[in-house]
């Protein structure tokens, strides 16, 4: 378990939402992106070494977020990775790269909406392939 631990595998979920956390608001997006392609700030949840263009449980997991969130209530960092998404996407610098996003991307804030700490994800993470 200890080797799937850091913010490129079994931990890109808790580094998304710290990422998500950092960005703090829509209007920040931009600014955020910015550092990004100045290679200032990392784009935490984007892009998968072995899915080169979008990642199909990222699709998946995306609509378990409307479900969760109709259950738990909306995390107010939603609206900024949707937006977030929304804009990377539309950025040529991103799309040519084809940098899309993973399941990692939506996954940090679907475990925080059923309660389990950051520090379990990876935990969480690594029990399916037990």
């Amino acid at each position: 378990v200890g080797a799937l631990y850091g913010p490129l595998h079994g931990g890109a979920n808790e580094a998304v939402l710290k990422m998500l956390a950092r960005i703090g608001s829509v209007d920040k997006i931009p600014s955020f992106l910015a550092r990004v392609k100045a290679k200032q700030e990392k784009l935490f949840g984007f892009g998968h070494r072995v899915y080169k263009n979008f990642d199909p449980r990222a699709k998946l997991i995306r609509t378990l977020v409307d479900e969760v969130f109709a259950i738990t209530g909306k995390d107010p960092l939603v609206e900024v990775a949707e937006a977030l998404q929304d804009a990377a996407l539309a950025d040529a610098y991103f799309a040519n790269r084809k940098l899309y996003p993973n399941v990692d991307f939506y996954s940090g804030l679907i475990y925080r909406a059923m309660g389990f700490p950051p520090e379990f994800f990876t935990c969480l993470f690594a029990v399916p392939r037990l």
